[in-house]
Order: structure tokens, then sequence, then C-alpha cells
């Protein structure tokens, strides 16, 4: 290439062909690479051959003596020396954590429970076999249970029931009322009864809900001298007349008591 090379020189061309000058010829081969080292550095520009004064270590360049963590951390370091990468992690004991965030960066699971035959994971709530009213949860090896909360109820003790299967009491509706319950002796009237509760102008009725309805009568036709008919409501004027404490029929003629010489007649108008 227009340059004089001695006997016996060598020298490297570009692309890193290494060449000899050998009998007035010029032999030239790749050039070969001693690495040394488990994490060289990229040949520098203009060289051939990787470098042990540092790492490359996941694609990142770590100077010679370098201290530093992984990227997927979990507290190993990582020491950079002579283009070799060691690293350390920290030992952690056997058995289960002492907590779910341990301070000491060892990457442990919380015990197992092992629970009448089965093996549960921490934290896996289960029930008894036969028993869902109880619920367990496992807890860093035990088992702690206890039983379903129940809602608090409104209804009286009496209305309350457990039905088969279930963990709570449930409330009932109340009985459908059989009869109207009138007077705190107990007196009960059934459904469909009509009485009159001590005036006859007044009546009642037990409805169906146990309710009792009461209605007054209105005595529309009256006259001076009405019947009054005990137990009867409105006064009789059609049966007769009553005149100073007597009865007297209709058409029925009586002297007045309080004239003998005038004469009375009943008479229904």
């Amino acid at each position: 290439q227009g340059v004089l090379q001695e006997p016996g020189a060598r020298w490297t061309q570009p692309g890193c062909q290494s060449c000899a000058c050998q009998g007035g010829q010029v032999l030239c081969e790749a050039v070969s690479c001693s690495v040394s080292c488990s994490h060289p550095l990229p040949p520098p520009a203009g060289g051939c051959c990787p470098s042990c004064s540092g790492c490359l270590h996941e694609g990142v360049a770590r100077a010679e003596g370098e201290v530093f963590s992984p990227s997927d951390g979990n507290c190993t370091v990582c020491l950079c020396l002579a283009g070799n990468i060691s690293c350390i992690s920290p030992e952690c004991p056997p058995g289960s954590c002492p907590s779910s965030s341990p301070a000491n960066c060892c990457s442990c699971q919380p015990a197992r429970c092992s629970f009448r035959g089965h093996t549960y994971a921490h934290g896996a709530q289960f029930s008894l076999d036969g028993d869902e009213c109880t619920t367990c949860i496992c807890q860093g090896g035990e088992v702690e249970c206890s039983f379903a909360p129940c809602p608090a109820l409104d209804c009286p003790q009496h209305q309350r029931h457990l039905g088969p299967g279930q963990c709570c009491f449930t409330c009932q509706d109340p009985p459908a009322p059989a009869g109207c319950f009138v007077d705190d002796n107990g007196v009960e009237f059934p459904i469909g009864q009509i009485w009159s509760p001590g005036d006859p102008c007044e009546l009642c009725i037990c409805q169906a809900d146990g309710s009792v309805s009461c209605k007054r009568t209105d005595c529309l036709e009256t006259c001076p001298y009405p019947i009054r008919i005990p137990g009867q409501c409105c006064p009789d004027c059609s049966a007769g007349c009553t005149y100073m404490g007597r009865i007297f029929y209709n058409n029925e003629t009586f002297p007045s008591i309080l004239d003998p010489c005038l004469s009375c007649i009943c008479l229904v108008r």
C-alpha cells in the first residue's frame, strides 16, 4: 500500500488485521485476542481487543473497583475487579419470615399451616369440615378460628328462628291474628264478631288484621214522646208513647194526670 516494510516487521491494518513482512511477502490474518476476564469492556476506539481494565455488566460499563447493585436488587452487592464481576447476597436463616417486609433483605415465605391433614398457605381462609359457621385463617404457621359474625336482630326472642344449615338466627313473621284483644283481661273476639262495647248506639267489628273498627248509629226518627226500649239504641216512635213515666200504645186514650178533665190520645205520626 505504498509503504516500505522491513523484513520481519509486524503491523495492524484497519479492520483488525495483523500483518507481517516475511521473505518479501505480506501475510495478514485476523487479530487474535486473548481475553482473561469474564466481563471485559468493548474495544476502545481504534482498538481490536476487549479490555479487562473495567467491566461490562448488563449493558452498563463499570469502572475498575466499582461496587454496585444489580437492577433486580434483592440486596445483592457486586464488585468489578480486573474485568470480572463478583457478587455476594445476604445469608438468610431458614424458617419463616419475622414479618411481611423483613429489614435484612432476605426474600422468604411465611410458614405454611398444617391443620387436620391439610396444608394451607399463609393468609389462606377456610372453613372447618362440615361447619360453615366457623371461619379459620392461616397466620405465620398457626391457625386461628372464629365463629361467623351474625347480624343484630330487631325482633323479639320468640320470633327468632334457626333453620337447617344456617349459622345465624333470622326473624320470622309473626303469626296471623286469630282474633281481636279488646281489653287488658285477655278477652278476645273472633274475626268477624260484632258487639256493642256498652253503648247501644255503638257497634264494633273484629277485622281480619286483628284490629277493631267501631261506628256509632245516628237516630234520624224523632217524636215528642217515644218509647225507649232497654238495650235498643234509638227510641221507638211507631209502637206508642211514653207520657209521665207510663207507656201508652197507638190510638190509646187516657186521662191527663195533671188535669182529670182532659182526655189524651197516643197518635203515631
